[in-house]
């Protein structure tokens, strides 16, 4: 049993273990994978596991021992779902590992937004706080959460944990979901996306990406939010329009942005983001807590072993 791993770099970039999958068969573990190279390193494998190294049709009709695609994350556009099907070859995903590491971060882009924490602390390294006349002072303005609104667009488990999060903050959640379930927490009430966008105080994306919610966040939409809202975007980048975000930024037509995600990942060097008044972008870290890969990478590993025992788990598509 050749088992492939073509880039497990960011979920094991040396703090974690492999010893749970390399008992399951002979394994090659690369950190990093081109495009170019995935037929030559997947080349007699039967198991392929992938994160973000695309896993296209040619490459599934060229590796013809390869029976199982499994994806080190919960987004699967990376791999050709339908070409993997007309194989009859499973793919399978981990969809619920980094709950709260990502619900974690929505709410650390939010307290920057609105508490600054950075800014001063630098202010106070280079001397401000030494230099003030009064035994306090602040940069930015310090805004409290308490009685505002947060819009949650996609009610799913990160969803959920974000509006428990906002709760707990004293915040009102007003929250989106193409289909509301029946069962909804206290304190939590659903509206359409137009109210969700002109009411919030702060809108928070935690929706698939699908043709449909590409550019989600349109200017159309940014012209409904409130000049004093925040956005905030820790599922996927291409759910914002980028351009019309720098524009409603640096207008001041919104108070400020909080990103973990891009359409493009790595961005340029020239992307449009980078010069916005009040932005602040993490390089897709939200998932990464050592917590949540260890639980990515244990629920892979059971993902294969169910597949040796000739059981589906968390096949998607």
């Amino acid at each position: 049993m050749k088992i492939v791993v073509l880039d497990g770099h960011t979920l094991n970039p040396g703090d974690l273990s492999w010893e749970t999958l390399e008992a399951l068969g002979e394994c090659a573990i690369h950190d990093r994978t081109p495009a170019e190279r995935v037929v030559e390193r997947a080349s007699g494998a039967e198991i392929v596991l992938t994160n973000k190294t695309p896993v296209s049709a040619e490459a599934i009709g060229k590796l013809e021992t390869l029976r199982y695609i499994g994806v080190l994350a919960t987004g699967y556009n990376i791999v050709d779902v339908e070409a993997a099907r007309r194989r009859k070859i499973p793919v399978t995903n981990v969809p619920s590992y980094g709950t709260r590491s990502v619900a974690q971060m929505t709410f650390a882009l939010l307290l920057e937004l609105t508490q600054r924490v950075g800014d001063h602390a630098r202010g106070v390294r280079e001397g401000g706080w030494a230099r003030c006349p009064d035994f306090s002072y602040w940069e930015h303005p310090l805004i409290e959460l308490e009685g505002l609104t947060m819009g949650i667009i996609g009610y799913g488990r990160i969803g959920r944990a974000v509006g428990e999060l906002a709760r707990a903050f004293g915040m009102k959640v007003l929250a989106h979901k193409p289909t509301p379930p029946r069962e909804v927490s206290a304190g939590v009430r659903f509206a359409g996306l137009e109210e969700v966008f002109s009411q919030s105080d702060v809108v928070s994306l935690h929706c698939p990406l699908t043709e449909e919610t590409r550019h989600l966040v349109n200017r159309e939409r940014l012209a409904r939010m409130k000049s004093s809202a925040f956005l905030l975007n820790t599922s996927r980048g291409p759910l914002v329009d980028e351009e019309a975000l720098a524009e409603a930024l640096k207008a001041g037509r919104l108070a400020g942005a909080g990103l973990d995600v891009l359409s493009r990942e790595p961005p340029p060097a020239e992307h449009p983001l980078y010069g916005a008044r009040n932005c602040f972008i993490t390089p897709h870290i939200a998932w990464a807590t050592r917590a949540a890969r260890i639980r990515l990478l244990s629920e892979a590993v059971e993902n294969v072993r169910a597949y040796l025992r000739g059981e589906s788990r968390n096949v998607v598509g």
